[in-house]
């Protein structure tokens, strides 16, 4: 095995790993709330849903970002880039599609390259120069090569399923299980505990898989500048524009589309947009 097929494995095999304890952290909001009972539920519950994620994971995505699919005819020069890049990258040539949105963003989504799609704004169609743009499509590219997509899309989905699960037991039952010691306390403590415990878990996902993809995105064109400077453009425009986005799907773009300062901005599950244009620009020396 060569050093980056066993760096790929140790990063595949250590986010599974965080995936798993993002489906406990759902089973233990039960145990903590509903006791015994509440525990085999949503031991069941988590199954299910790793497997619906597993082939719905894009789907749900690109619907919560109110995506809509966009024809070679509607955009032909971004086809032609993305069509390019898939050869580079040595994936099929993923869906296009087109989110309503001013502010400058891209995703990626899919459970795999066979399956995968790549979601630009509108804004980062009006904003950013093409060289820009082909940095942060050879971005997305890397996320998809690497099989980051399927981690990102479920991560973010779970993610938002362990807020909203945390709020209904708090208000629809759970502290009447006489086998649950904690009754309506744990309630309590799994409305204000899960959220953060999901958003750490996730920026344990998220932070050392953009660093990743920064690098392989600028290895498809062969130079990091274009990214580098894109970044810079994204996160001016992140400032300048709001987004209306579901804040579950924030780790699935390429730069935070929600403002995040002070204390909060340690809970974002980007990396700090200096570092990845510093790492970037060091590629290039």
């Amino acid at each position: 095995m060569n050093t980056v097929t066993a760096t790929r494995f140790m990063t595949q095999a250590r986010t599974f790993l965080l995936l798993a304890g993002l489906t406990g952290l759902l089973v233990a909001i039960g145990g903590l709330v509903g006791g015994a009972s509440g525990l085999a539920l949503f031991a069941i519950f988590a199954i299910g849903m790793n497997l619906f994620l597993y082939f719905k994971s894009d789907s749900l995505a690109l619907r919560m970002s109110n995506a809509q699919p966009l024809s070679e005819q509607q955009d032909p020069e971004l086809h032609r880039m993305i069509e390019g890049l898939a050869q580079r990258a040595g994936v099929p040539k993923p869906r296009v599609y087109m989110v309503p949105q001013e502010q400058p963003n891209a995703f990626a989504t899919g459970r795999n390259p066979a399956h995968a799609a790549i979601a630009v704004t509108a804004g980062i169609r009006k904003y950013m120069p093409a060289y820009q743009l082909e940095g942060v499509l050879a971005h997305e590219f890397a996320h998809i090569k690497n099989r980051d997509i399927l981690i990102q899309s479920v991560g973010a989905m779970i993610g938002g399923i362990i807020s909203g699960v945390a709020q209904f037991m708090l208000f629809f039952g759970g502290g009447d299980d006489r086998d649950n010691p904690l009754g309506a306390v744990g309630a309590i403590l799994a409305v204000i505990l899960a959220p953060i415990a999901a958003s750490l878990i996730q920026l344990a996902i998220s932070r050392q898989r953009e660093y990743l993809a920064d690098a392989t995105g600028a290895s498809f064109i062969g130079n990091p500048n274009p990214l580098a400077d894109a970044l810079e453009t994204l996160e001016k425009g992140a400032a300048m524009i709001p987004m209306a986005v579901n804040p579950s799907s924030e780790p699935l773009y390429i730069v935070n589309p929600l403002r995040k300062e002070g204390i909060q901005g340690l809970f974002s599950t980007h990396p700090p947009l200096a570092e990845r244009v510093r790492r970037l620009r060091a590629l290039a020396v």
